[in-house]
């Protein structure tokens, strides 16, 4: 089942981009542009995933030291501009799981 649910997404980029997790780009001349995210895809599952985000970003903001990737996302990117790139982040790793198999273990490197 997991097999069939990564098959048509060669690599996590694909699946991320079929979700509306990147920009849309706009580039020609080989000047990169990219836009507002291309909302394309399965509206529910990438709401879920950004809902999911946002609880995750609202957490590191009480708790600086809990999570260092995102406590340092904050301090350069605004709220929801983070919150869509933690929802990436989180939507590549599901491909990965999907398409690898294995358990999610969160790294304790911090």
């Amino acid at each position: 089942m997991a097999r069939m649910l990564t098959e048509p997404f060669g690599r996590w980029r694909h699946f991320a981009a079929s979700l509306g997790l990147t920009p849309k780009p706009h580039s020609s001349g080989g000047k990169e542009r990219l836009g507002r995210i291309s909302r394309q895809g399965n509206s529910m599952l990438r709401r879920l995933l950004v809902l999911g985000a946002t609880s995750r970003l609202r957490n590191a903001r009480r708790n600086p030291e809990a999570s260092d990737w995102a406590t340092r996302l904050l301090a350069r990117r605004p709220f929801k501009v983070a919150a869509v790139a933690l929802a990436n982040k989180m939507a590549r790793i599901a491909w990965a799981l999907l398409a690898r198999g294995g358990t999610y273990t969160a790294s304790t490197a911090a």
